[in-house]
């Protein structure tokens, strides 16, 4: 027959590149030895996904229900006074304009007293958003005046902590109130920032009519305004022409489009650290992936020779297996990506009523794509040293037996490689940081564990080298065991120790926070503080205390709220200061004013004020946080206090002990700088035995019925609600670090089963030669046994070390060894470590010699 034979028809697998298509053919065979890598991905990209959505999604929802969270599309907020005519003109110009003032109270009701939120609003109350109340009515019916008793509002705290119910009396300042309905949804509670007590809403009318405004008082006035179909623009322009008409007001203006940036700002913050603590998991779980890698590289050697000996260069290998290797850190970063944008919709699902923050579940392509960086990155990192060790072997190395494998290095192309894919980690990490100097700090840190673990593992085998041999054969082949060729000891230390470590840190923090909170600062701190206390009163009100605790300690001052408008004659808002001060030019601050050292401060720069030189304006200021706003003495400060602006020279910087919880300020002006304005004092009392509820409780009602503008802080309390916010963010920081320790588990056992080769080699000689299974788990055992002890002496170290740091230098607290959680993790570690060994080695021990020996 004569003719040609017709080609075969191009599939479309067949127009992939060869190491591609090589790749694809070697998976049909599946994904064993994999699982291990494939958890380890997908669990820390799932925790970066996971978290970057939820934060999106967070920051959604603040944007789609900013003029809800605001009250109105723009917001103008002064504290210890009301708009001027002139003022509420240039607001009444643009728009509608709803008013809101906000203040602490004492409500009191038969014996009881209590600190109240107290929001006095207008006819038009809520502008946007709705108000739930139960029994659900018209707001003014509810807080209309009715026989010369005016209706409230209440949070159901409340009426539990006053044991009331709707329809019962309460006081304010002296004036009765009806309680006319529970409050079930505030739609801008969000916007008022953190309580300290109940709320309580009154009209503004009733407000009036308690006296509790007066001037110098401490109150906030908020004028929202309703821009009908104004967009971004609109906003932006309307808010321009205010300025230029009032640019003396001192007002804190809020727009919708961020309605309240010091909570964005906060979310950013935890989202970065929460990211990082992903981020910790995924770099634990490269580990994982370097075991893995390496066991494939093991399991692949027939392959390998085979390939090498038809003549394909090292190069074409190590790109086919790691393209292989890349095609399931695809597929582990994909498993990941689905589950962390998949959180967001669940939290949702699960929670959207009982959820206190507005979120909008949404995809977030720009942060999951970041997420997959980090996964792909990572494998990469942790993947081409070990593929890039098989370029140089031999064939007939690669088909001599494995029991002691030559060692060798890596090529400088890989070398390389490796480089990029970690600079490349670093860049992500640090470019997408919302505090960089955070992120530089972490890579550093766990640059350093990483080197400092492999230190210990390098220190341990040395060791074990140098060691007498013990006369009996278990502790013989343990001591072995851990300085062998291929020996376990590099892999466990890592994985275990990062686990330990992270687990002793975060219990030496918790403990610490929650001691200060409950213990320290309490001891330290005056029991209760009284607020708004009338000038004219404040004689009075001191004898009053002094009555009512004989014994106790009395301290007061003047105070008022005041806002920096410039430094050194810069604009505020044109500063950039570092994030840990920027809340000093954040809204408005407590100022007074002095004619000696407060207590607690100590002068390091500057001298203070003598009586001529106090007539003139002059501020002492922080020490530290002048510092890091570029101020010293001689420079200017200019204040915005009860619509004017004032401008002090720095006389002095001082050193100000704010643990005590005492009477402190930023800034103490001299006593001539604010001659003649309205003003409240503050005071404090504390108690020689300490905190005693039932004395304190006893003036609580004293002062409400005696004094009743005055507003009366129980230190106690507030702790409480700090200890409360401060327990909610350590379970969401164990939660996010439980995610690292479990890949640390993965990594440990990974680590194992990648040995398993090795070791059932062992086994099947060993068993030959007379050794009892027994024997075996003994010796197994012992190794087992001594790498966790270690591991877990060095997680207690390194520990504490870091939980020192951040407690002293991060946290600015007293630092108190309590090693009782960390020594449970540290025992869990030894158990872990002995329990996961000894489960590897069982199916190992039951294995039958001759097909194996036949093998060799």
């Amino acid at each position: 027959m004569h003719g040609t034979l017709s080609q075969p028809r191009p599939t479309p697998a067949s127009r992939l590149p060869l190491t591609l298509r090589l790749a694809l053919r070697e998976l049909r065979g599946g994904l064993r030895g994999f699982a291990v890598f494939l958890a380890c991905i997908a669990l820390g990209v799932a925790a970066i996904a996971g978290v970057a959505s939820i934060s999106r999604s967070l920051s959604d929802g603040l944007g789609r229900e900013g003029k809800r969270i605001l009250g109105g599309d723009l917001s103008y907020s002064l504290i210890n006074r009301e708009a001027t005519e002139p003022e509420r003109a240039v607001l009444d110009a643009q728009g509608r304009v709803d008013v809101v003032a906000s203040l602490r109270a004492m409500a009191v009701a038969g014996e009881g007293a209590a600190l109240v939120e107290l929001k006095a609003v207008d006819a038009g109350y809520p502008t946007a958003g709705e108000l739930v109340t139960e029994p659900q009515a018209p707001l003014a019916d509810l807080l209309a005046e009715r026989d010369g008793i005016d209706g409230a509002l209440a949070d159901p705290a409340l009426l539990t902590r006053l044991d009331l119910k709707v329809g019962d009396r309460i006081t304010l300042a002296g004036r009765p109130f009806a309680i006319r309905a529970t409050l079930v949804s505030e739609p801008d509670k969000i916007a008022g920032g953190i309580g300290f007590g109940p709320r309580l809403i009154v009209s503004q009318g009733a407000l009036r009519r308690t006296g509790l405004v007066q001037p110098g008082s401490l109150n906030r006035w908020s004028y929202r305004l309703l821009l009908p179909g104004a967009d971004d623009a609109g906003l932006d322009a309307a808010a321009a022409r205010i300025a230029a008409a009032a640019p003396q007001a001192g007002w804190e203006m809020r727009a919708r489009t961020n309605a309240d940036p010091r909570f964005s700002k906060s979310i950013e913050r935890f989202t970065q650290f929460l990211t990082l603590v992903g981020l910790t998991a995924l770099i634990v779980g490269g580990v994982g992936v370097a075991n893995a890698v390496n066991a494939f590289v093991e399991r692949k050697r027939p392959s390998i020779a085979t390939l090498k000996s038809v003549g394909a260069p090292g190069s074409k290998v190590v790109a086919l297996y790691l393209t292989q290797v890349m095609l399931i850190a695809g597929l582990g970063t994909a498993i990941g990506l689905t589950v962390g944008a998949a959180l967001p919709f669940a939290l949702d699902a699960l929670f959207r009523d009982s959820l206190p923050l507005p979120l909008n579940p949404t995809l977030a392509p720009l942060e999951l794509l970041q997420a997959a960086a980090y996964g792909l990155l990572t494998a990469l990192a942790f993947a081409i040293a070990p593929l890039g060790r098989a370029h140089d072997v031999p064939v007939s190395g690669l088909f001599r037996d494995t029991v002691d494998p030559a060692a060798s290095g890596i090529r400088p192309r890989y070398r390389a490689i490796l480089a990029l894919a970690l600079a490349a980690l670093v860049g992500l990490a640090v470019g997408t940081a919302f505090d960089r100097r955070v992120a530089l700090i972490f890579i550093a840190a766990a640059g350093l564990a990483f080197g400092l673990l492999r230190l210990v593992a390098v220190g341990v085998m040395a060791l074990a080298r140098r060691l007498p041999h013990p006369r009996r054969a278990a502790p013989r082949m343990a001591l072995a065991n851990l300085h062998r060729p291929g020996a376990l000891t590099p892999a466990i230390v890592l994985s275990l120790g990062l686990g330990v470590t992270l687990l002793v840190t975060l219990s030496l923090i918790d403990v610490n926070v929650r001691r200060t909170i409950s213990a320290t600062l309490p001891a330290r701190a005056p029991n209760l503080f009284f607020l708004d206390i009338p000038a004219a009163d404040s004689g009075a009100f001191h004898d009053f205390l002094a009555r009512q605790a004989p014994s106790a300690k009395i301290e007061r001052v003047p105070m008022m709220r005041g806002r920096i408008v410039a430094l050194d004659d810069v604009p505020a808002e044109k500063i950039r200061p570092p994030e840990d001060v920027a809340w000093v030019l954040d809204g408005d601050r407590g100022i007074t004013y002095a004619e000696d050292v407060p207590e607690g401060s100590t002068l390091t720069a500057g001298t203070w004020w003598n009586a001529e030189q106090a007539r003139t304006p002059l501020v002492s200021f922080e020490a530290d946080l002048a510092k890091n706003l570029g101020l010293k003495v001689g420079s200017r400060v200019t204040v915005n206090v009860l619509g004017r602006n004032l401008t002090a020279t720095i006389a002095n910087l001082r050193k100000v002990e704010w643990r005590n919880l005492g009477i402190n300020f930023v800034m103490v002006f001299s006593p001539g700088t604010f001659r003649g304005a309205p003003h409240s004092d503050l005071a404090t009392l504390t108690l020689p035995g300490g905190t005693d509820g039932a004395v304190e409780n006893r003036i609580l009602r004293d002062v409400a019925k005696a004094f009743p503008s005055v507003t009366s802080v129980r230190v106690k309390d507030a702790l409480d609600a700090v200890g409360d916010l401060v327990g909610r963010l350590v379970l969401a920081i164990r939660g996010a670090s439980a995610v690292a320790v479990l890949a640390s588990l993965f990594v440990l056992a990974g680590a194992i089963a990648a040995g398993h080769r090795a070791r059932l080699y062992d086994a099947v000689v060993l068993k030959v030669l007379g050794a009892t299974c027994g024997r075996l788990l003994a010796a197994y055992g012992l190794e087992y046994g001594a790498l966790g002890l270690v591991t877990a002496l060095f997680g207690l170290l390194a520990g504490t070390l870091a939980g020192w740091v951040i407690v002293t230098r991060v946290m600015r607290l007293d630092f108190v060894l309590d090693l009782s959680g960390a020594l449970a993790a540290a025992a869990a570690a030894v158990v872990l470590a002995v329990v996961l060994g000894l489960a590897g080695t069982w199916r190992i021990l039951g294995q039958k010699p001759a097909p194996y020996l036949r093998q060799s």
